[in-house]
């Protein structure tokens, strides 16, 4: 998607599978069964969806999905999708990793920092490199504190294995607010399901801008305020950053990307019949 001088591209970093009851909180399966199916151990399949940004001088990677480093254990509990990667599906655009400038994530969860790093070649299973190795990696303080000293109750979420090899190569940078990352592109921190959750605003200067949402609004679904995740440790917080940023975003026509969501990948606010906000423009980002 040509966005001014800018180009868009929605690149699958791989499918999984999630509870659906935890991606939708308190709202009951008799509602949210019959706007989206799941399988027989209650699991719904979700995209990581990650945005590559190109121009201004720059390539910028937004989230790298789940990767392809989990144990069988673990593919099969979150039925991940090794055979799709950030990785992969760039260099089948023809876009080499080491061209990255910058890679922002919304949040470091295993699902939006997987792709970061891989097994080197020579140093075997134990060994991890940074994929993207001249890109500066892009979150803010406050989250990259959370995912380094983890809890009991985020523990299994973060995972060294991708943050580390990042820190220990000099690669992070950390921000603290909203900050303009490269020449049009900014974090808005939106935290709630994290501390340090945050979104990306791009401007293309001409009075247009997509947001890329992260777990704030995980689906087109999400946009409805109730629907919150229960995997958020601040729920109240996550209502708040999505009260704000919806309103913006419909008062101002901002084009919304969902780093979930399977079919609708983007589109712009609106009200239905029922006047609950949703996505009554859906956009194809190709």
């Amino acid at each position: 998607m040509q966005f001014g001088d800018l180009k868009l591209t929605l690149v699958n970093g791989g499918n999984f599978r999630l509870d659906g009851g935890a991606m939708h909180g308190v709202v009951p399966k008799t509602i949210w069964s019959k706007l989206v199916s799941c399988d027989a151990l209650n699991r719904c399949e979700y995209a990581t969806n990650c945005l590559y940004v190109e121009g201004r001088g720059q390539r910028v990677l937004i989230e790298t999905g789940n990767g392809d480093k989990f144990p069988e254990k673990e593919r099969r509990i979150y039925g991940i999708d090794h055979d799709q990667s950030a990785e992969k599906n760039l260099r089948a655009l023809g876009v080499e990793p080491e061209s990255i400038t910058h890679v922002v994530m919304t949040h470091l969860h295993f699902d939006h920092s997987g792709g970061t790093t891989r097994h080197t070649a020579a140093g075997g299973a134990g060994r991890l490199e940074p994929i993207f190795s001249r890109a500066k990696h892009v979150v803010q303080r406050k989250e990259f504190e959370a995912a380094t000293h983890p809890h009991e109750r985020n523990q299994a979420s973060y995972l060294a294995e991708n943050i580390a090899p990042l820190d220990d190569a000099h690669l992070l940078q950390l921000c603290d607010g909203e900050t303009e990352i490269a020449p049009g592109v900014r974090v808005v921190p939106t935290p709630g399901h994290t501390p340090g959750h945050q979104s990306v605003l791009i401007d293309d200067g001409a009075g247009h801008k997509v947001l890329f949402l992260g777990d704030v609004v995980p689906t087109a679904i999400h946009v409805r305020l109730p629907f919150i995740m229960a995997y958020d440790l601040d729920v109240t917080a996550t209502l708040e950053s999505k009260r704000k940023i919806l309103g913006q975003a419909r008062d101002e026509r901002w084009l919304l990307v969902f780093g979930h969501d399977l079919q609708t990948h983007a589109g712009y606010l609106g009200v239905d019949a029922r006047g609950q906000l949703a996505i009554t423009e859906p956009v194809a980002l190709s």
